[in-house]
């Protein structure tokens, strides 16, 4: 294997586990978010910010894995 190989190689594993939790984490968030909405809908102007600040806090560290594989 070439150095130009192991490098694509771990670009491409950077960005695949750097993008997979991130999105776990954004549709736990957003399951959990319209369960507790819907077992009581008086909630949801209650709800909709932190889960967008959870949602964008889970979406950074994407973005943080795809520029660390922008460096590599």
């Amino acid at each position: 294997m070439t150095p130009a190989m192991i490098t694509t190689l771990v670009k491409g594993a950077t960005i695949a586990i750097g993008g997979i939790f991130p999105a776990l984490a954004i549709g736990k968030t957003a399951s959990k978010a319209m369960e507790s909405i819907g077992r009581n809908p008086e909630s949801a102007d209650k709800l909709f910010v932190p889960m967008l600040l959870g949602m964008a806090f889970a979406e950074a560290i994407a973005i943080y894995a795809l520029v660390i594989t922008f460096i590599l």
